[in-house]
């Protein structure tokens, strides 16, 4: 049988602009990806930067008088748990996004976001546990990827890998048998492989990566996994 492209991804979830830097400065190098986690504290409990206090440098960002962080070196794709999406999703193009990933349980008009960025950038939908796979229909033509949360609460990192995530990624690869599948949430050298058997081809990494003992070996252990 012919074995999925697999890309690993890792996810930042900062605090502040200082972690941020810090945390692409570590991984650019290694990665094509890196995911930024974005949480507005409405949509998610606690909010990350931009939104946990007001960010000078976030402004000059969106007017592209300062850039990303190692953007010559890597792409970004930037997970927006936040309510309104359809509000604030053009600054994150403006910013330097490569993929930008809507949550369909966020409060909005996720038609008009995705609508706003549509040929700008690649665009994916995420879905929560619970939420059914049928309901990415009606905006499979407009979306690259769907990414399928791996943990229950969603906005924190290091959580237990919920087993449940595999029978989806299953249910979405024989329903659309191209499209992209990622997991985030749980992802773990221990769970990988499932996910990779099941059918994902993105795997997004978190503390598996940055709380690991030596975070470049971390990777190549799973860029070594569907070998």
């Amino acid at each position: 049988m012919k074995k999925n492209k697999i890309e690993i991804i890792p996810a930042i979830l900062p605090r502040d602009f200082r972690e941020l830097e810090e945390k692409i400065s570590m991984v650019k190098d290694f990665v094509n990806t890196i995911q930024i986690d974005i949480c507005d504290g409405q949509f998610t409990r606690i909010p990350t930067w931009p939104y946990k206090k007001k960010d000078e440098m976030f402004r000059k960002m969106i007017s592209q008088e300062e850039g990303l962080p190692g953007w010559d070196k890597v792409n970004f794709e930037f997970d927006l748990m936040v309510n309104m999406p359809e509000e604030v999703v053009t600054e994150w193009v403006s910013i330097g996004a490569h993929r930008i990933i809507l949550h369909l349980e966020s409060k909005g008009d996720i038609k008009k976001a995705i609508d706003d960025i549509k040929g700008k950038v690649e665009i994916g939908l995420a879905l929560n546990m619970e939420t059914s796979i049928d309901s990415i229909d009606s905006y499979i033509d407009d979306i690259s990827s769907v990414q399928l949360m791996g943990i229950d609460n969603i906005g924190f990192q290091g959580q237990q890998f919920d087993e449940k995530v595999l029978e989806r990624v299953v249910e979405v690869r024989m329903k659309y048998p191209d499209l992209t599948i990622t997991v985030d949430g749980g992802v773990s050298l221990e769970t990988a492989p499932k996910l990779v058997l099941a059918g994902a081809n993105r795997l997004i990494v978190g503390s598996a990566i940055f709380e690991s003992d030596n975070y470049i070996e971390a990777i190549q252990k799973f860029k070594g996994i569907n070998k």
